[in-house]
C-alpha cells in the first residue's frame, strides 16, 4: 500500500464471525419449509456476503418476486428465532483491540441486516465498543456496490486510500477496487484462494489474526 491506513473496514460473516455453516443451514430450512427448488450447499456458501435480496434473486432467478419475499421472511425470522449467535474466528477479538490501541479506526460493512448485526453486535459487545461505526446491506446497497464504503468514509472525512477493506469474497475485494480503496482478503471465510486472488488484494491473510503484523511490516 501507499501508505498507512487510518480507518480499517471489516466484513462480518466469514472474517470475523464462523458464522457460514449457520446461515448455511438456516437457509436450507427455510428452502424445504417453503417448498422451493433444493439447491447445493456450496451454491448458497458461495453467496454469503451479498445481500439477502442479491442471494435471493441468484438462488431463484426462475421465481416470482412474491416467492422471494417469502423467503426472506422465513430466514429472517428462523434467524433471529432460532439460530444460535455465531461465534468470532480464533484471534479476531485481540487481533482487533490490538489494532484499536495502536490507533486504527475500525468499522464494519456486511450483507447482514442492521437487525441482524445489531443482534450480533449486542452478543459481542467487546467488540461492539471498538467499532467507530457500521453498513449493512439493507441500509445502503449491497455488495460489490461501494456505496456503503462511500459512506463509512465521508462520515471519517478520509480518502478511499487511507482505508483497508479486509473480507473473505471477492465481493469485498470488487467494491473497493471500485473506489481505489486496498482490500485485505482473509482465506477463512466462503471464497477460495484462486478466487481470492484473482479479486486482486493488496494481501492473502489465513484470518484477521494476522492483520497487525501484516499492517506493522507495511
Amino acid at each position: 500500500m501507499a501508505k498507512a491506513p487510518q480507518l480499517l473496514i471489516f466484513d462480518w460473516d466469514g472474517t470475523l464471525a464462523d458464522s457460514a455453516a449457520a446461515i448455511v443451514d438456516t437457509m436450507q430450512v427455510a428452502i424445504r419449509d417453503l417448498g422451493l427448488p433444493p439447491r447445493d450447499d456450496q451454491t448458497i456458501r458461495e453467496l454469503i456476503g451479498l445481500g439477502m435480496n442479491d442471494v435471493l434473486v441468484r438462488l431463484f432467478p426462475e421465481l416470482e418476486l412474491n416467492a422471494l419475499r417469502a423467503l426472506l421472511e422465513r430466514y429472517r425470522a428462523q434467524w433471529v428465532t432460532e439460530t444460535r449467535e455465531a461465534p468470532l474466528f480464533p484471534g479476531a477479538l485481540d487481533a482487533l483491540e490490538a489494532l484499536h490501541e495502536q490507533g486504527y479506526r475500525l468499522a464494519v460493512a456486511t450483507g447482514k441486516s442492521r437487525r441482524g448485526l445489531d443482534r450480533s453486535l449486542r452478543h459481542h459487545t467487546e467488540l461492539r465498543r471498538l467499532l467507530v461505526g457500521s453498513r449493512t446491506a439493507d441500509e445502503t446497497a449491497s455488495k460489490p456496490d461501494p456505496l456503503m464504503l462511500r459512506e463509512l468514509l465521508e462520515a471519517e472525512d478520509i480518502a478511499a486510500g487511507e482505508a483497508l477493506m479486509i473480507g473473505d469474497t471477492e465481493y469485498d475485494m470488487a467494491m473497493a477496487a471500485a473506489i481505489g480503496m486496498p482490500g485485505a482478503a482473509v482465506l477463512c471465510g466462503v471464497h477460495d484462494e484462486v478466487r481470492l486472488r484473482s479479486s486482486g488484494p493488496a494481501v492473502l491473510l489465513e484470518d484477521v489474526a494476522g492483520l497487525p503484523g501484516w499492517l506493522s511490516r507495511e
